[in-house]
């Protein structure tokens, strides 16, 4: 099989733009302008250590068809080493991967290993320099357990260093903006607005990560999850992608992109083959506990599990790895698919069974499409039923949350704001309705087979609303 060709720059015009394809309510498939080629989203992007790789990023691009890859770039600042290759060379020479990188600034490693050693001018311009494409502000990394005072402060010093992160990227450098806030509807919504809005000499922020989530997915707190998404969502300009960092387990694909994620990262698919687990679109299985694989892919072809077990701890973990980058890659061209067909939220209401956790969060979404709160929550959820299209093509398939779905909860607020009794009947009269006919077992299309049956009922009482009753 031949090479893949590298990718095309963009034109410099175009750098930094993010054109929305297609969109399916909230989820939409774009494209991200950058110097090494476009990023197609819904897109994963694969955490690599520089240290400790365990699958190559070449093959990442070359067998996976992965555009674009996130590492650290603290890590590689702190290790004099990889610094000076990273600097002389380049980051892309120094992974040898030659499609879109993105880079983190240490946010997370202060929050997991205490305060970072690095300035927030001096990380953004380190990124400038070895020619990252995407980099990342050194924001104040906001847990969910903190107190409101601490989140504030999260929120408003993030805000305060971005027009500084802003000029130091310059021209070339394309900056995440995090938007912090804790489990605060309306922080988020503020973190929103603030970095929406930050402008530096040359742009704003392309991309907008929602951070200080990852403690809440290692405890399965899906409900505050979907919570942050929704109100973070609901003042970050439309037109720019949101990444969620740190998610990156297949499970949660459909239901976040459904409410509008469209990037992610993780080291998942590395960290869990490491432990002999593999991933699965609705779960994790441990390798000890399978007799026969759960999913399959070409890295398990010709394997058996007894085999698998059998193999040296490192074969092992690359062998599992590679499995789990491609169900990963998987689950998101399934995802991409559901957007093209206008089913996202119907897989997302088949995933959402998978765990009660999960099943949990999805009715709890449920309950704010139909509350529709004057919120941060109910403005997001309001605009997600707003932009669905509610003329679908097929039919429907039926699950006891098919009264919910979006596009159908779009349909009926239309028929009640726009439909109406009619002014006049068929004899002329002006008068009120003195029935409802309801024509069911009709097939289309159905101003012919229905036809005589409306004639009919007209005929028999002209002030009649005759309604045809059509399958979902």
């Amino acid at each position: 099989m031949s090479a893949r060709p590298d990718p095309e720059p963009c034109r410099a015009q175009d750098l930094g733009l993010f054109e929305v394809v297609t969109c399916d309510g909230a989820a939409r498939i774009g494209r991200l302008h950058t110097r090494h080629g476009a990023l197609n989203t819904p897109m994963l992007l694969p955490v690599v250590n520089p240290n400790l790789r365990t699958i190559e990023p070449r093959e990442m691009w070359e067998r996976y068809g992965v555009e674009a890859l996130i590492t650290n770039s603290y890590v590689i600042w702190k290790h004099d080493d990889l610094r000076e290759q990273a600097l002389a060379d380049g980051i892309h020479t120094l992974l040898d991967f030659p499609g879109v990188v993105v880079t983190d600034s240490g946010a997370f490693q202060s929050y997991v290993y205490g305060d970072v050693e690095v300035g927030a001018e001096e990380i953004v311009a380190f990124q400038r320099d070895i020619g990252v494409d995407i980099g990342t502000m050194l924001d104040v990394f906001g847990r969910p357990d903190m107190s409101r005072s601490e989140l504030e402060h999260s929120v408003e010093e993030t805000a305060a260093r971005a027009e500084l992160s802003l000029d130091t990227a310059g021209q070339k450098l394309l900056l995440n903006g995090p938007v912090q806030g804790g489990l605060h509807d309306d922080l988020r919504a503020r973190g929103g607005i603030l970095m929406g809005s930050a402008a530096g000499q040359h742009r704003g922020f392309a991309v907008h990560p929602i951070g200080g989530i990852v403690p809440l997915m290692e405890r399965q707190r899906y409900r505050e999850l979907f919570r942050i998404l929704l109100a973070a969502r609901s003042t970050i300009p439309p037109n720019r992608p949101i990444h969620l960092f740190g998610c990156g387990h297949p499970l949660l694909f459909p239901m976040t992109i459904a409410l509008g994620a469209d990037l992610f990262d993780s080291a998942a698919y590395a960290i869990f083959a490491r432990d002999d687990r593999l991933l699965t679109p609705t779960g994790t299985v441990k390798l000890a506990d399978i007799r026969e694989w759960p999913t399959h892919s070409a890295a398990l072809f010709g394997h058996e599990p007894d085999a698998v077990r059998a193999m040296r701890s490192d074969e092992r973990s690359t062998l599992l790895a590679h499995h789990n980058l491609e169900v990963t890659q998987a689950e998101l061209a399934r995802c991409r698919e559901a957007i093209r067909n206008g089913t996202i939220w119907q897989l997302a209401e088949q995933r959402s069974h998978a765990t009660p956790q999960l099943r949990d969060a999805f009715l709890w979404v449920l309950e704010q499409l139909d509350e529709l709160a004057d919120d941060p929550i109910g403005d997001s959820v309001l605009n997600l039923m707003a932009s669905t299209n509610p003329v679908r093509s097929g039919g429907e398939h039926l699950s006891d949350d098919v009264g919910m779905r979006p596009h159908i909860l779009h349909l009926h607020a239309l028929l009640s704001m726009r439909w109406r009794v009619p002014g006049s009947w068929w004899d002329g009269s002006e008068d009120g309705p003195e029935r409802t006919v309801l024509i069911e077992g009709a097939a289309p299309p159905w101003r012919d087979s229905a036809l005589g049956a409306v004639v009919s009922a007209l005929v028999d009482e002209p002030r009649s609303v005759v309604l045809v009753s059509t399958p979902l």
